[in-house]
């Protein structure tokens, strides 16, 4: 389906990639994993054509459709949700405006009605007829409500806006469908029916970058590995890869140490025996040897991972946080009622429970963003709270550099302290001067990381903090969270996370809350309300 013949792609003397070589078949899904900055979203642009190629080719069957989720959610704001949905049928989607626009006229010439019979005929070729239907089954299953679908899309947040952007990729049924982090601001249903959609309904060719380990594990039947300047293929699922990569990479280790070996014995052969008459010719022979020998090359792999690290301008009281009978109502439906609980300095809280509990509501309301309907949450004694939003928007929403930004949250901080922190989160010298309205998902939150280094509170909020990280750094940040030694409110759908990290855990409920001081096997084993395995999660919806 797609024949990628000796592709390279760098930018001035950066090389991202190079002679890249592969055969992309139908029916299977590629998962393109890398570091940060190594090309993933690159390669994706190369294969949507937006992006021209240093040098090599992309061969791609004419009429073949190329799907991509873009993340232009301000696009269509006036736009039914709906329409914007069979969008990704462009040529159906005019044919249904024209038709719309004929069908207003009062009388219909006969030029107008032979128009009309042929934007029918469009229509019909595009499965036009069933559209509406098909697309309110892509928005159901993204967890898009129905009674949105004939709104304007402005009235989603941003959030949603992209699962209508990703219904709308769906919706095209292309032939090579490409996805950039399409589980980021989906919940665990929609990502348990996107995972099940794309392997029943999707028969071309996919290719998705996805730092969610569970859904690569779950989807992929391949995986394109972008690292040491070169993108390979392996065969299996994300743990599979991890294993090859991994046997490859000690067997190369082996056959180093091995001619290394070889090759220090052979030294001291000849030092010993090159002055000797009767053994400098095999003194001379092993020499020669020596220098006919190669060592197995073992390339620098392009991964890096952040260097977190959050520390406390000083301690807080022993009580960090009282909540008392605390409710919060939208449109007099209450979130959540009547919360009650106490947190002690030094604890890790996971906020764990299903879709629209009120997890993240009632992070806003502790931090006074939310106003609640009753009760209150008092913080203790010298409490400094540093927050990681959902939203990176809320933080980053106006034109600035990375530097300046940081600068500008961070007067307190030298100028040394503020690069030492953007360098840590891996902003080279030419990184920190990007504008903040231009980073990537990952890049926006390792320099929001970088601001609450800066901060060093006692009291770390999260909210989502692996929404957009790699693999690499989801390891590096839950390392870094278990060694800090202030307090931890987080919510989070990562069950890897969750487990390394938290030692207690509150599940919110339409009951109220189940209160466990431990980590979240003991708490499995004790309550089995695993909220964070989208097969349990499955089962309590049916």
């Amino acid at each position: 389906m797609a024949c990628i013949n000796q592709l390279s792609m760098h930018y001035g003397s950066r090389l991202l990639f190079d002679e890249v070589n592969l055969n992309l078949l139908s029916g299977n899904r590629y998962g393109l994993v890398g570091a940060n900055g190594a090309g993933k979203s690159t390669f994706l642009k190369l294969m949507a054509a937006e992006e021209l190629p240093s040098l090599g080719e992309i061969i791609i069957p004419n009429q073949s459709r190329i799907g991509w989720l873009r993340q232009d959610q301000f696009k269509y704001q006036d736009e039914p949700v709906i329409e914007v949905v069979i969008r990704g049928k462009f040529k159906l989607w005019e044919a249904r405006q024209e038709k719309a626009e004929l069908l207003k006229q009062e009388t219909l010439d006969e030029k107008s009605g032979f128009r009309l019979a042929a934007l029918e005929e469009v229509i019909g070729r595009y499965q036009g007829y069933t559209a509406e239907t098909f697309a309110q089954t892509l928005l159901v299953g993204l967890g898009v409500k129905s009674a949105y679908h004939y709104q304007p899309l402005s009235t989603l947040s941003g959030g949603f806006k992209l699962r209508v952007l990703l219904a709308q990729a769906l919706f095209e049924e292309p032939d090579i469908l490409l996805l950039d982090e399409p589980t980021n601001h989906l919940d665990i249903m929609s990502i348990t029916w996107l995972e099940i959609y794309l392997k029943t309904e999707f028969q071309g060719v996919l290719i998705f970058i996805s730092h969610d380990q569970e859904f690569l594990n779950n989807l992929s039947t391949h995986i394109l590995d972008i690292d040491y300047g070169e993108i390979r293929e392996y065969v299996g699922n994300y743990d599979q890869y991890i294993n090859h990569k991994t046997l490859i990479s000690d067997q190369k280790l082996h056959e180093r140490q091995s001619v290394e070996k070889k090759i220090d014995k052979l030294k001291i052969f000849v030092e010993r025996f090159r002055a000797s008459a009767s053994r400098s010719k095999q003194a001379l022979s092993r020499e020669k040897m020596i220098e006919k020998m190669e060592l197995p090359d073992i390339k620098k792999s392009s991964r890096q991972s952040p260097n977190f690290q959050f520390i406390k301008k000083r301690p807080s009281g022993k009580s960090v946080l009282e909540v008392e009978n605390l409710s919060k109502q939208f449109n007099e439906h209450y979130v959540f009622n009547r919360l009650s609980f106490k947190v002690a300095r030094g604890e890790k809280v996971a906020l764990i429970g299903h879709n629209g509990i009120g997890k993240s509501t009632l992070l806003k309301v502790l931090l006074n963003k939310h106003i609640p309907d009753t009760g209150k949450a008092t913080w203790g004694h010298e409490v400094q709270v540093a927050y990681f939003a959902q939203d990176h928007h809320e933080q980053l929403n106006h034109d600035a550099k990375a530097i300046d930004w940081l600068t500008e949250e961070s007067l307190q901080e030298t100028s040394e302290n503020i690069r030492k922190a953007l360098g840590m989160v891996l902003f080279t010298k030419d990184d920190v001067y990007k504008s903040i309205l231009t980073l990537s998902g990952g890049e926006a939150a390792r320099l929001l990381f970088a601001h609450m280094m800066l901060q060093k509170g006692n009291v770390l909020i999260l909210d989502e903090p692996t929404n957009h990280l790699d693999i690499d750094a989801k390891e590096a940040l839950a390392m870094s969270l278990k060694k800090y030694d202030g307090t931890i409110l987080f919510v989070s759908h990562d069950r890897h996370f969750v487990a390394g990290v938290a030692t207690r855990i509150i599940a919110l409920t339409e009951k109220g809350i189940t209160d466990f001081h431990g980590n979240y096997s003991n708490y499995l084993l004790k309550y089995g309300q695993d909220y964070l395995n989208r097969s349990w999660m499955a089962a309590q919806e049916t």
